[in-house]
């Protein structure tokens, strides 16, 4: 089961997939007075505009984190076609983009609509998804 976790202001919820996290820090360099992760709760959401956390949000490289409105659901993409768009992170993972259905070793599926960040190191401890285990590893490529 994937855990994820709901931070709201009761107009925007943001929701956060720590499994899909790579640690980028995109959102703490972008809006550190929302996100704290040496705080609990370590999203303040109180602490930034909606337009504010829905730009930042969108930002996320891996789809870990991502939002909604008044309970309508934003996927968060751009491009709602069947079209894939890969991009090879510097030192880093595969980020891919579109309408997934990832099929896991296990023969488990799921769906994805948000960026997915895959492991290109081999060092995750959460294979197939990048962990961000390949900074402390030292990979390059």
């Amino acid at each position: 089961m994937e855990i994820s976790k709901e931070y709201s202001n009761g107009n925007v919820t943001v929701v956060w997939k720590p499994k899909l996290c790579i640690h980028a820090a995109k959102c703490v360099e972008g809006l550190p007075m929302v996100f704290k992760p040496k705080e609990k709760p370590w999203i303040q959401q109180e602490n930034a505009t909606p337009e504010e956390l829905i730009n930042q949000v969108k930002q996320c490289p891996s789809g870990a984190l991502s939002y909604y409105i008044n309970q309508k659901e934003d996927t968060n993409m751009e491009d709602q076609s069947n079209e894939a768009k890969i991009q090879v992170m510097a030192n880093g993972p595969l980020l891919v983009k579109g309408n997934l259905d990832i099929t896991h070793s296990d023969g488990g599926n799921e769906k994805a609509h948000n960026p997915v960040a895959f492991c290109r190191c081999g060092h995750s401890q959460n294979k197939p998804f990048c962990d961000g285990n390949h900074k402390a590893a030292g990979f390059e490529g």
